[in-house]
């Protein structure tokens, strides 16, 4: 099987969404020929804590900062979804939309995959999709896989491959990591900088800064309020 058409899936809380996130989609998209881009907002994460702002004002930034970009596309089936987000529903679903004619691509962070032996039902992740390495701020690009924990190194051994266009191939099963351009910006720091009334200009979009301001997120009383509450 070959030629399959790929489609982007990039998950996140985007609390907010910012230039960082923004970049490595783009460059994705620029080389990899993918036929769709979902950015899907995570409704309330299994493993991270619980984001400050709301499922509805976390999508409503995505969509305002991907808005001028054609090639990315909106998805809120996690906001909508009763209950802990859980990334294998998710692409459960995919798969069923699509059907095994299309190659399903879940992008992660690299310090993300550090940890995906301890998402739900982790081992059908690679059942229903490949997965596409970015880097993060903070997180090197995995090089060495002896470095992994031994529980990852087992279950993708056979899994990672060198070439992206490898991902037309076959609908799901491959690990490939992207060299990307690394924006040291992150969504902790620019919360922090909203809380003391700095600027936050260039590190985000325009707009996604206007709502923030409009809706008074992420100010010094909304980060008191919503401090140390974690989920399971």
């Amino acid at each position: 099987m070959t030629n399959l058409t790929l489609v982007g899936i990039y998950g996140g809380t985007f609390d907010p969404i910012h230039f960082g996130h923004l970049r490595v989609a783009e460059e994705l998209l620029n080389d990899i020929a993918f036929s769709r881009f979902f950015f899907v907002p995570a409704g309330m994460p299994r493993l991270r804590d619980i984001p400050f702002a709301s499922k509805t004002q976390r999508a409503r930034m995505v969509e305002l900062a991907i808005q001028d970009n054609p090639g990315f596309l909106l998805d809120n089936r996690e906001i909508k979804r009763e209950g802990v987000s859980k990334t294998v529903e998710t692409l459960r679903e995919y798969r069923s939309e699509y059907g095994g004619d299309v190659a399903l691509c879940l992008i992660i962070g690299a310090d993300t995959f550090l940890k995906i032996h301890q998402w739900y039902d982790w081992h059908e992740v690679f059942e229903l999709c490949h997965v596409i390495i970015v880097n993060r701020p903070g997180s090197l690009l995995i090089k060495h896989k002896q470095d992994l924990p031994e529980e990852i190194q087992q279950a993708c051994a056979s899994r990672w491959t060198t070439y992206s266009v490898s991902l037309t191939n076959q609908p799901y099963g491959l690990i490939y990591a992207a060299a990307t351009t690394l924006l040291d910006i992150s969504a902790t720091q620019i919360r922090a900088m909203v809380a003391v009334k700095k600027s936050i200009r260039y590190l985000l979009p325009d707009v996604v800064s206007d709502y923030i301001k409009t809706h008074q997120l992420y100010t010094g009383e909304y980060e008191f309020k919503n401090a140390g509450q974690h989920c399971g």
